[in-house]
């Protein structure tokens, strides 16, 4: 990858700070510019207002020891000329905060045209800077992952120029309330449904393991601990419970002769029907009976909840899921493309080794030995040589004395 040039003044790229909110309260809508992402400006306005009023505990939680953070975001910002042209935020997707995801990338385009000419920087310089600064920064992070849609033709450019390669594709479902309704009316078989606590965290693993390919299990490195619930997140449960009116259900499926989790799901429920309802969906591949029966226990679950679809999400590794939803009628919304980035390309492109500028003097330096050599057991001395030598010349005189006698 070549390295990326801006000309005009510097770039500078820093953590976000308390009195950058006030500037990016300003920016208008009109003017970001996501790569096509047409909902980056509602979440730019509501992530700002969000800023604002947890700015003082976010900042405390993240002076916290590592078991007890949340898995919050971390956000850049990249400003010309004493003016914010750009911000990127990134979070941890494990808890071991190996893989990292970037959330989005926003550029400020009337800020950009004000500060260097339009020319010479635009969404590709910026974003790319961005990008490149948490390679660098975020030095927890193995793998990077970015999802993206499918039509944000320059967000696609941006990501597989930076080394992101495509990963998986995801496709978001919504299944409407009538078809819900007519889900609910049978009963599912799922003799052993039992609910999700921290005690069943192995099993939760296992199922997630055995569920993806390899290339995908190596990038989420999912260990026990990313299915394990801790306090702040009890908390925010229950702050989700009694403020948003969300609430999380969570089951699995339990298989008696394996001694095995065989599928799950968890739910998340709009009690005011102010939002759809939402669920993840994980089933072992040698148990793909268990989606039209998960299914069919969700939707009962949600009958006595205001009427709204459920969104569902599918990635194209698991065509049996895709096959239930289609058979259930549900309408596919949206698609996207998961892609990643192992943080070892960026150690073979930011390190240039050249042999111009390397010196004979550093290469004798390098071929010198680090120590005393340590004698061995068929180590020989100068005098154990010397006497050798002795024996050997009176063993040849003695052998021509012998011959002159014979004679």
């Amino acid at each position: 990858m070549a390295p990326m040039t801006t000309p005009g003044p510097t770039l500078t790229v820093r953590p976000l700070q308390y009195r950058d909110l006030d500037d990016l309260k300003q920016w208008q809508p009109e003017d970001l510019e996501a790569g096509g992402d047409r909902d980056a400006a509602e979440a730019m306005v509501s992530w700002l207002d969000y800023q604002r009023r947890w700015y003082g505990p976010l900042k405390v939680l993240s002076w916290l020891p590592r078991p007890m953070q949340r898995q919050t975001q971390t956000t850049f910002v990249a400003e010309r000329q004493k003016c914010l042209v750009g911000l990127i935020q990134v979070s941890p997707f494990n808890q071991t905060r190996s893989t990292w995801r970037v959330e989005q990338v926003v550029i400020n385009r009337r800020a950009l045209a004000a500060t260097a000419a339009p020319s010479t920087c635009g969404y590709m310089d910026v974003g790319s800077r961005l990008l490149r600064h948490c390679f660098e920064v975020v030095w927890e992070a193995r793998t990077w992952m970015i999802e993206v849609d499918v039509s944000y033709k320059t967000a696609l450019a941006l990501y597989r120029f930076n080394g992101f390669q495509p990963l998986a594709q995801v496709t978001y479902w919504t299944l409407p309330p009538e078809q819900l309704t007519a889900l609910a009316q049978r009963e599912p078989d799922l003799p052993n449904l039992l609910p999700i606590s921290n005690a069943d965290a192995q099993l939760l693993y296992q199922l997630d393991t055995a569920s993806m390919p390899p290339l995908v299990r190596q990038v989420f490195d999912h260990q026990i601990q990313d299915f394990k619930t801790g306090l702040l997140g009890s908390a925010t449960a229950t702050t989700d419970r009694l403020v948003n009116q969300v609430e999380t259900v969570g089951a699995y499926v339990f298989e008696q002769q394996r001694k095995a989790a065989i599928g799950q799901f968890k739910l998340a429920i709009s009690r005011d029907g102010k939002q759809p309802h939402e669920a993840g969906l994980t089933v072992h591949p040698a148990y793909t009976w268990l989606y039209p029966e998960l299914m069919t226990q969700m939707a009962k679950i949600l009958q006595p909840f205001p009427d709204q679809a459920l969104r569902l999400t599918s990635l194209d590794y698991q065509p049996e899921r895709e096959e239930c939803f289609t058979q259930i009628q549900a309408v596919p919304e949206s698609h996207g493309l998961l892609m990643s980035r192992s943080v070892w390309h960026k150690v073979r492109e930011a390190r240039h080794l050249s042999l111009e500028g390397l010196q004979l003097s550093d290469v004798f330096t390098g071929l010198q030995p680090a120590g005393k050599p340590i004698p061995g057991r068929m180590t020989r001395t100068a005098e154990h040589w010397q006497t050798l030598l002795r024996a050997q010349k009176q063993r040849s005189s003695l052998e021509a004395l012998e011959s002159e006698g014979d004679r």
